[in-house]
């Protein structure tokens, strides 16, 4: 970034021993560029560093959530709202699937009770259901011992189920000058870098769900960046796919992802640089009324390119 100073600005500045003259060379070796011709007014420009962007690092790993929750929604019963609930009680333990601490009772019920819904005692076992939610409790019969969800999957893990399923993969890279034989790119001249045939698989988004435990979990996963390993020491964060190259672009840089060599790739393995690309991830999940955030990192695909220096005929 240029900016011009002129004769104003450069007042605020003597304090700092910067003294300039409209006709004479500025200490510091600092020398009149330009001067106006109808002012006679010093004009000197000095670059000025762009300020750095952040390297933003995206949400942290977050919410490893409660394995037991209490969800009304299929009763109708919007309040308390879903969330987590303790796993065990002085009423029991909780069932997600029963959505209610169960205790058995001791003793059975005599045969006949319609505790064990026309059941014969020894066929099962008669259960007490009881929500302190809504202060509700009922004697159920079950041929098993109700599932006890504390022993069970978090909604974390589940979401993991939810990822397994989608899929996740490294990018595709594409890459200017191509790889391959017969081509080469240029020192000093800029490289591109992107998403070749980018889909929901590579990039984003892609949602799924996943239900375990008596806990179902959707989960949105979202490509957050690509960090370019150049081969030559230099690596290169690309928040997102980057930008396709086009012929048409000539020699500019890319708008979003690009390098420029300043050595030839000559002397490294196979006269090539190998540039690899490693894709980070960000999945939301959301379920048993809790969130989450899950980082995936460390998914990478390489390729190898060669860079040469530009050679000048003279007859």
């Amino acid at each position: 970034m240029r900016r011009l100073i002129t004769n104003v600005v450069l007042t605020a500045l003597a304090a700092a021993s910067l003294i300039l003259s409209a006709s004479t060379s500025a200490v510091a070796d600092t020398t009149c560029q330009v001067t106006d011709p109808e002012t006679g007014v010093c004009l000197i420009w000095i670059e000025v560093p762009a300020p750095e962007e952040p390297n933003d690092p995206g949400p942290k790993d977050t919410g490893h959530g409660q394995s037991c929750y209490w969800d009304g929604t299929a009763q109708n019963i919007h309040k308390p709202p879903p969330g987590p609930v303790p796993c065990s009680s002085e009423y029991g333990y909780w069932s997600n699937n029963y959505n209610c601490y169960i205790w058995l009772v001791d003793p059975q019920p005599p045969a006949g009770d319609p505790g064990w819904q026309g059941h014969e005692p020894g066929d099962g076992a008669v259960y007490r259901c009881y929500q302190p939610q809504t202060d509700l409790e009922i004697y159920m019969w079950s041929a098993a011992q109700p599932p006890n969800s504390g022993a069970g999957p978090t909604p974390r893990e589940v979401a993991t189920l939810a990822i397994d399923q989608m899929n996740l993969s490294a990018i595709n890279i594409g890459i200017a000058p191509k790889p391959g034989p017969g081509s080469i790119g240029i020192v000093g001249m800029p490289v591109w870098m992107w998403a070749a045939n980018p889909d929901s698989h590579t990039v984003g988004p892609i949602n799924a769900s996943a239900s375990a435990g008596g806990i179902t979990v959707t989960a949105t996963a979202r490509l957050h960046r690509v960090t370019w390993d150049m081969g030559d020491g230099a690596e290169v964060i690309c928040n997102g796919p980057g930008t396709p190259y086009k012929a048409e672009y000539d020699d500019r840089s890319s708008p979003t992802c690009g390098h420029t060599y300043q050595k030839s790739s000559a002397g490294k393995p196979g006269n090539k640089y190998t540039v690899t690309a490693t894709s980070d991830w960000v999945i939301t999940w959301a379920g048993a009324g809790q969130t989450g955030t899950i980082r995936l990192n460390g998914l990478t695909r390489a390729v190898e390119i060669s860079i040469g220096e530009a050679q000048v005929l003279v007859n």
